[in-house]
């Protein structure tokens, strides 16, 4: 799994007993979740193992086509991760990444122990939207309205033009996603969110307890959309205990 395309993995850990792989926002990368990895290998008793997913049309794989919509992300993902070893994964998807996390938990089913969505709508409060089809102008200023984002990457006019491009390709999966109705996964499932994120209410993300048959636990975090650049430490012991626990039956 780890010379896959798809995958990024920043600390190896081949000993630890989990994998947590975690899926970026629209427009984002796998490296966003370095610091996460970084904190969890910091910890030389660490239960888990952190790698991240690389979208195609960014960094690296910025030569390869954007995916045609959620559906075809999860599809191929789900076919990269039924390789790995036998550890246990929990997924864990930010925004975006939390939609592409559940839809590749439907398909992987026993393979996944656990799935953590943050700061994004179930799929039964799923909205859609338009912004993929705004003017370049239009869809900057909407970025720029999220919480957290970095102004100073939206000031200079070659980024702009690298990033644009795989971010609206990213809302068009987003907006266009249809989810399946009364899909739900056979694992626990954890939300997380920020309570001032322009995007999303607390009621949307709570309305991830209709999609597992398990358990779900609901965490809120003071903080925008990107709440998780200001939380890191306190969202990492939250998963902890949980990435300790065996994988469910």
């Amino acid at each position: 799994m780890h010379e896959s395309s798809w995958i990024r993995s920043f600390h190896r850990r081949p000993g630890a007993g989990h994998r947590l792989v975690c899926f970026p926002h629209a427009g984002g990368s796998a490296s966003y979740f370095y610091r996460m990895a970084k904190v969890f290998a910091a910890d030389p008793d660490g239960p888990a193992e952190v790698v991240a997913v690389q979208y195609p049309g960014r960094q690296d794989r910025r030569a390869e086509p954007f995916a045609a919509g959620i559906g075809e992300l999860a599809e191929k993902i789900a076919a990269v991760l039924a390789g790995a070893d036998d550890r246990p994964m929990t997924l864990l998807g930010h925004s975006m990444g939390a939609t592409v996390a559940f839809e590749v938990a439907l398909r992987l089913r026993s393979a996944v122990a656990a799935v953590v969505v943050s700061g994004r709508a179930a799929p039964s409060a799923h909205r859609g939207g338009t912004s993929h089809l705004l003017g370049d102008d239009q869809l900057i200023r909407e970025v720029r309205a999220l919480a957290g984002t970095d102004a100073a990457l939206f000031g200079d006019d070659e980024l702009v033009r690298m990033v644009l491009p795989a971010i609206r390709a990213d809302y068009r999966a987003v907006e266009t996603y249809e989810p399946t109705a009364g899909a739900a996964v056979d694992v626990p499932i954890t939300a997380l969110t920020g309570t001032e994120d322009p995007r999303v209410t607390v009621a949307e993300i709570a309305a991830w307890e209709h999609h597992t048959r398990r358990e779900f636990v609901l965490h809120t975090f003071r903080g925008g959309h990107f709440y998780l650049d200001h939380h890191l430490p306190a969202v990492v012991s939250l998963l902890r205990p949980a990435l300790r626990e065996p994988a469910v039956a």
